[in-house]
C-alpha cells in the first residue's frame, strides 16, 4: 500500500509526496506536529497538515530570509527571530561571527524539541552560546521591546492559527519600535500565484508599508511551497536592499551557500508583473 501525504493548495489545486514512513505524530496545545520521511525530499515537517520544511529544499527557505538582509546591515550585533521553531534561520545566523546576540521566539515548545530529534541538519545550532530561546507568543514578546534591535527575522507560519497574531498591523508596529534607528525587518511574505495567497499577500504587505519608510519585495523558488514561487519581505528603517547592498565584504565572508549569493539578491527584487500590479494596488 503506498502512503502519501497531500496538502490542498486551492480548493481544486493539491500536492502530493509519497511516504516511506511516518517518523514523528504528535499534539501541543497549539497544533499538530508531523514528521515524515520520503525518497524525493527527505524527511518533512508538517504543521496542521501544512508543509513547513523538507531537508531537500529547507537551504532556500533559510538562506533567502537570512543572507539578504545580513548583506545589507553594515553591522548587526543583536538579532531577533520570531518564529523558526526549526533552527533553521538560527542556523545561518550562528555563521556570523559579528553577532554578539541571537534570540528566538518560538510559542511552540515542541516544535523545537520534534525538529532537534527528527531534523537534526536543520535545527543543529541551538546549543551556540549566542542563542537563546524563549518560549513566548511573538506578538507578546516583541510588544515590549524598545530599540533594542539591528534585525528582525518574521519566521513565521502562514497567517492563521498560532501565527495569525504575526500578520497585523500591530504586529508590525511593534517590530518597528523594536528596532534601532537603522534596522531592518525581513518576514516570508506567502505568495502571490494563487488568489487567496495573493490576498493574505497584499493584506500583509499594506500593514508594513503603513509602518516602515522602506518596503520592497523580493522572491525565491522552493518546489514544496503553493504554487513553487514565494515571497519575502524586506522593511527597513534606513537601508535599501539594493542600494546598500555589501556585496564585496559579504563575499570576502567566503560562506558556501546553495542559493543564495550577491548577484542573486540583486536579481530576487526584481519581480514579474503580476507580483508587482498587485503590490502597487495595496501601496
Amino acid at each position: 500500500m503506498e502512503l502519501w501525504f497531500t496538502e490542498k493548495h486551492t480548493p481544486t489545486v493539491k500536492f502530493s509526496i509519497q511516504v516511506d514512513r511516518q517518523l514523528y505524530c504528535g499534539h501541543s496545545e497549539f497544533q499538530r506536529i508531523d514528521v515524515f520521511d520520503s525518497k524525493e525530499f527527505g524527511r518533512f515537517l508538517t504543521l496542521d497538515g501544512y508543509m513547513m520544511l523538507t531537508e531537500k529544499d529547507e537551504f532556500i527557505y533559510h538562506e533567502m530570509i537570512v543572507h539578504v538582509p545580513m548583506a545589507v546591515h553594515p553591522a548587526p550585533k543583536k538579532v531577533l527571530v520570531i518564529g523558526g521553531g526549526d533552527g533553521g534561520a538560527v542556523r545561518e545566523l550562528t555563521r556570523y561571527q559579528e553577532i554578539e546576540q541571537i534570540d528566538l521566539v518560538e510559542i511552540d515548545e515542541l516544535v523545537v524539541e520534534v525538529c532537534k530529534k527528527y531534523l537534526p541538519h536543520t535545527a543543529c545550532c541551538f546549543g551556540d552560546e549566542r542563542v537563546s530561546v524563549y518560549y513566548q507568543d511573538g506578538l507578546k514578546f516583541v510588544r515590549r521591546c524598545e530599540q533594542e534591535y539591528d534585525l528582525i527575522i518574521v519566521d513565521s507560519t502562514d497567517p492563521f492559527g498560532p501565527g495569525e497574531g504575526l500578520f497585523t498591523k500591530e504586529f508590525y508596529g511593534n517590530c518597528f519600535k523594536a528596532l534601532k534607528e537603522d534596522g531592518i525587518m525581513v518576514n516570508q511574505h506567502e505568495s502571490a500565484f494563487y488568489q487567496d495567497d495573493a490576498v493574505a499577500m497584499q493584506r500583509a504587505h499594506k500593514r508594513i508599508v503603513d509602518s516602515f519608510p522602506i518596503s520592497r519585495v523580493y522572491q525565491a523558488h522552493i518546489p514544496t511551497y503553493p504554487s513553487g514561487h514565494w515571497l519575502f519581505g524586506f522593511a527597513s528603517k534606513k537601508y535599501y536592499p539594493i542600494e546598500d547592498l555589501k556585496a564585496v565584504k559579504w563575499n570576502a565572508l567566503g560562506f558556501k551557500t546553495r542559493y543564495y549569493n550577491t548577484k542573486l539578491h540583486v536579481g530576487a527584487f526584481a519581480l514579474p508583473n503580476y507580483v508587482e500590479e498587485l503590490l502597487k494596488d495595496v501601496e
